[in-house]
């Protein structure tokens, strides 16, 4: 074989093993790039799950507080109402025992009357 022949075919050989680990290369790095994008999307889908998770909390909380506020409010308005009917039957008692006593000095002509 002549010399030209086996130095050509060298040449070639080198030429496409480097257009290989060139390949390789590209290739590596298109993963890599592949993985942190992959990881990029991860960690803001987290990101997001917290997000909600923590506006869900929150809502939920609101929620409590509302209720534990209107129970308040109709324990409150059930005192109050309990009072006016209380402070309603004493006036009415009171009214009872005025008309049930004496309104003349003499004590004794009252319990005449009686």
């Amino acid at each position: 074989m002549p010399n030209g022949y086996i130095e050509r075919r060298n040449l070639k050989k080198k030429k496409t093993k480097h257009k290989k680990k060139e390949e390789r290369e590209k290739e590596k790095k298109r993963k890599r790039e592949k993985e942190k994008k992959r990881k990029r999307e991860k960690e803001k889908k987290r990101k997001n799950r917290e997000k909600r998770e923590k506006s869900k909390k929150r809502k939920k909380e609101k929620e409590k507080e509302k209720r534990k506020k209107k129970e308040k409010n109709k324990k409150e308005k059930r005192k109050r109402k309990k009072g006016k009917e209380k402070k309603k039957k004493k006036k009415e008692k009171g009214k009872r025992k005025k008309k049930k006593g004496c309104f003349f000095k003499d004590k004794t002509y009252c319990l005449w009357l009686m």
